[in-house]
C-alpha cells in the first residue's frame, strides 16, 4: 500500500511551509526566550515551544499541506556549537511531536496534513575534509531516529551543498530504515548558488545521476536564490528525472540592508512563479524557504491549492558522474 504523503502527491500539487527562521526574527524573541543560547532555534522547543506552535500554525492557516520540524540544525555536532549535543534525541523528538500535534488538529479525512523532518546540511562539508563518512553518517542517523519516533510522515534532507553530503545523509537514511524496518518517504533538495552551480562547483547533471541510482523519492531544490534563478534547473529537473520534483524557493535574492537580509518579492510574485513550476514544468511540490511569510504562502495556496502538475514524460540517460558533472555512456 502506498504511503498517505506519496499517494497525495500522485493526486495534486503538495504545498509545503515557508521560512522557519525569518518566521522566528518576526516574533521579536529574547536571549531569555532562546535559553542563553541566541541564535539556536532548534533549541527553542525546549524553552519556547508555543514560537514555534506560532510558526507552524500560522502556515496551517495560510493552508499548506505540509509543515518541517523545527529541526534543521539539531545534529549532534550543529548543537554541540552550543553545548546541547546531549540534547539530540531530545530536541528532534518533541520538535516532531509538537508539529504532529498541530497537523492533526488542522488535518481532516478529505485533506491530511504532513509533518516533514527537516533535516540540514551541517557546518562540515565532507568533501573538503571538514569531516569524514563514519560521523556525519552517525550524526544523521541519531537525528532521524528523533524524528522518526516523534511521528514524522516524511524525512528532507535540504538546503545541500555538497554532493558528498548528500550521498552519506541518503546512506544514513537507508540504513535506518532498514535496521528498524520502517520506511518513510524521502525528499532531498539541493542548493545552487548564482553562478548556476553548488558550492563546491557540482552542476545538476552530476547531482541527477548521482541521486537516482539511491530510492529517493523526491528531487529538488531550496533556499540560495528566488525562483527566477532556479527556473532552468527545475525545468531541467522535470525533464530529466523520473522522481517527484519539489521547489522551495527564497522569496528572491537577499539584500543586506543594515547587516539583516530583506527578501522583496512579494506573495502574489511568488505564487505566480509557482504557478509556472506548477503548470509548465510538471513541479509536484512547492513551498518557501528563506524571506517566505504566511502572507507568501496564503497566496500561492489560494491560486494552486488541489492543482494538478502538469504530466512529464521524462528522458532518463544513463550516465556516471563525478563531484562535477555527469557524462552519457555510450556503447559503440
Amino acid at each position: 500500500m502506498k504511503h498517505p504523503f506519496l499517494q497525495a502527491l500522485e493526486e495534486r500539487v503538495l504545498i509545503f511551509d515557508g521560512a522557519m527562521g525569518t518566521s522566528l526574527q518576526t516574533l521579536n524573541l529574547t536571549s531569555a526566550d532562546f535559553g542563553g543560547k541566541d541564535g539556536c532555534n532548534e533549541y527553542l522547543i525546549l524553552t519556547k515551544p508555543e514560537a514555534v506552535r506560532t510558526v507552524h500554525e500560522g502556515f496551517l492557516k495560510a493552508g499548506c499541506d505540509a509543515i518541517e520540524t523545527n529541526t534543521f540544525g539539531a545534529s549532534r555536532l550543529n548543537l554541540g556549537e552550543y553545548g546541547l549535543s546531549d540534547k539530540v534525541l531530545e530536541i528532534n523528538e518533541k520538535a516532531t511531536g509538537l508539529a504532529r500535534k498541530i497537523a492533526d488538529e488542522y488535518s481532516s479525512p478529505s485533506r491530511p496534513r504532513f509533518v516533514i523532518g527537516s533535516i540540514g546540511p551541517g557546518t562540515k562539508l565532507p568533501s573538503l575534509g571538514h569531516i569524514d563518512f563514519d560521523t556525519l553518517k552517525a550524526d544523521t542517523k541519531e537525528q532521524i531516529r528523533g524524528l522518526v519516533s516523534g511521528g514524522a510522515d516524511a524525512l528532507i534532507i535540504e538546503t545541500c551543498q555538497d554532493l558528498l553530503q548528500v550521498k552519506t545523509s541518503v546512506i544514513a537514511a537507508l540504513e535506518y530504515f532498514e535496521e528498524n524496518k520502517v520506511r518513510l518517504p524521502l525528499i532531498v533538495q539541493l542548493t545552487f548558488e548564482t553562478t548556476g552551480t553548488m558550492l563546491l562547483g557540482t552542476d545538476m547533471s552530476a547531482v541527477l545521476t548521482t541521486l537516482e541510482m539511491f530510492p529517493v523519492d523526491v528531487i529538488g531544490m531550496n533556499c540560495a536564490t528566488g525562483p527566477v534563478e532556479m527556473a532552468e534547473h527545475l525545468r531541467y529537473l522535470c525533464e530529466n528525472s523520473v522522481k517527484y520534483i519539489s521547489a522551495l524557493t527564497n522569496a528572491g535574492l537577499p539584500e543586506n540592508i543594515g547587516g539583516h537580509a530583506h527578501y522583496h518579492l512579494k506573495p502574489e510574485e511568488l505564487a505566480a512563479a509557482h504557478e509556472r513550476f506548477v503548470k509548465e514544468f510538471g513541479v509536484n511540490i512547492i513551498g518557501g524557504c528563506c524571506g517566505t511569510t504566511w502572507q507568501h504562502l496564503k497566496a500561492v495556496a489560494d491560486r494552486l491549492h488541489g492543482a494538478k502538475p502538469k504530466r512529464r514524460e521524462p528522458k532518463h540517460e544513463p550516465s556516471c558522474s563525478g563531484l562535477y558533472s555527469a557524462v552519457t555512456y555510450r556503447q559503440n
